[in-house]
């Protein structure tokens, strides 16, 4: 079947896609996006689909230059990222995005009932996102946007982590043609300072968002105080983020472990871990009970 265009009549459980793919049910929520848990009908067996609307690009080159950008990431082949299959241009300017059913569930919602995290599973979670995320980088990737609600969680004897919407966006920076310097892409909590200037997001910038995560794993909060875009953007101007004593006193996080952390989150990025395999390497250098 031809690419055709979308209607709301067509994003209901039951509805086949492109021939080829069922709707189960709607799953996660996107900023950008609309989500739903697919089966494949041509034997990729369940996965994700996710429709990024005509709407989100100003005209039809924008949105094929997206989809090019999504499909690169085809050749990322690692466990703890999880798998494109296809990206597909419909007629009206929607992109769709068809992946592998990420396994358990996003890591906000398994923190909601577990604030704080073991000192061993923190390693643990450190360096499956680190070894996706030294997959992405070395495939030539940026992921733009690591947080927990862009990593899946399934906690069996041990923990195992998922990246999730890699490249969206960078890709969308992209191909909106933003150039070098706009307003921050990303989410302030979880991004470096340079991208409150309007960096776009690289591999320093995916360092820090895994840093943040671990930081809020370990202790249970962020590193910086502030609800508002500026209250955040100031607290980031300090060269390194508060102590996790500082910020949540009564959680105990051995000392090796919050400076390992502290080194992904200076910020100056020429101060952070270089690349994904340098963080690896320290926090695996911990040894926890």
């Amino acid at each position: 079947m031809a690419p055709h265009a979308l209607s709301l009549f067509d994003l209901v459980p039951g509805k086949t896609l492109l021939g080829q793919y069922t709707i189960r049910r709607s799953h996660r929520h996107g900023g950008m996006s609309t989500t739903f848990e697919v089966d494949d009908l041509k034997g990729g067996g369940p996965g994700e689909l996710q429709v990024f609307p005509a709407g989100l690009f100003e005209k039809q080159a924008q949105a094929l230059e997206f989809a090019g950008s999504l499909r690169q990431w085809s050749r990322v082949h690692d466990k703890h990222v999880v798998a494109v299959r296809d990206v597909h241009n419909l007629d009206d300017g929607s992109v769709l995005l068809v992946t592998d059913m990420p396994k358990g569930e996003s890591l906000r919602i398994w923190q909601r009932a577990h604030p704080v995290t073991t000192p061993h599973d923190v390693v643990e979670i450190g360096k499956q996102l680190l070894d996706g995320l030294d997959a992405i980088h070395g495939a030539g990737l940026v992921h733009g946007d690591i947080k927990p609600h862009t990593i899946h969680l399934e906690m069996l004897k041990k923990p195992h982590v998922q990246l999730v919407d890699g490249g969206i966006t960078p890709g969308l920076w992209t191909a909106k043609h933003l150039g070098d310097k706009t307003a921050l892409i990303g989410t302030p909590f979880y991004a470096p300072i340079e991208q409150f200037g309007g960096e776009s997001p690289n591999v320093s910038s995916d360092i820090y968002n895994v840093a943040t995560v671990l930081y809020e794993l370990a202790c249970g909060v962020i590193p910086w105080k502030g609800k508002s875009f500026i209250e955040v953007f100031q607290a980031k101007l300090e060269p390194r983020p508060p102590s996790m004593k500082m910020r949540a006193p009564k959680v105990d996080v051995p000392q090796e472990l919050e400076e390992v952390i502290m080194g992904g989150l200076m910020a100056k990025s020429e101060q952070r871990f270089a690349s994904a395999e340098e963080f690896r390497k320290h926090l695996a250098a911990l040894k926890f009970p």
